[in-house]
């Protein structure tokens, strides 16, 4: 029975940085390219759904016009949810820059979390950059305001790997 309380409370250990600072190398650098990559890929997103907006305008006699008024932010959603909502938990951009985002509670990372960590991130960003920025520089683990208000973490993803196959025989060997 104590064995059984002990295992329902233990969270997964968080990556430390000092411990495992492959983890957490060219963080910053490595989301700053990665956002730019996004940015573009949203672009073409955006493009191509008010493409698809302006000829459906034309065949709804510019009734379908109306939905242009949405095209950029659902987009967004769009892209976020099926990005860092799948599996894979990562954007194009924090894919070819070897980033993944994880859960940092213990909670199961979802498109509903993928969605509120976008959200948070656009909304910090128009308010104060800045002091969003600042968290990574004084965060050990190099989050962001919206990585902390999310319970999430990024990192590296290939050293990730090999954390969460540790995690997961250390778990397997308790029992």
């Amino acid at each position: 029975m104590r064995d059984n309380v002990l295992s329902m409370n233990q969270t997964p250990r968080l990556p430390d940085p000092a411990s495992s600072p492959e983890l957490f190398e060219g963080l910053l650098t490595r989301r700053t390219i990665a956002f730019v990559i996004d940015l573009i890929a949203m672009g073409v997103l955006i493009l191509a759904f008010t493409f698809v907006g302006l000829i459906a305008g034309f065949l709804t006699f510019g009734l379908a016009w109306l939905a242009l008024l949405v095209v950029v932010p659902a987009s967004v959603v769009f892209y976020y949810v099926i990005t860092l909502g799948s599996s894979r938990r990562a954007t194009l951009g924090m894919l070819m820059m070897d980033l993944v985002l994880t859960p940092a509670r213990g909670q199961p990372l979802d498109g509903w979390i993928a969605l509120i960590h976008a959200g948070v991130f656009w909304i910090t960003a128009w308010i104060s950059l800045p002091l969003s920025l600042l968290f990574v520089l004084f965060t050990p683990r190099r989050q962001m305001l919206h990585d902390l208000v999310t319970g999430t973490l990024m990192v590296r993803r290939s050293p990730m790997v090999r954390h969460w196959r540790a995690q997961s025989a250390r778990t397997s060997q308790a029992f």
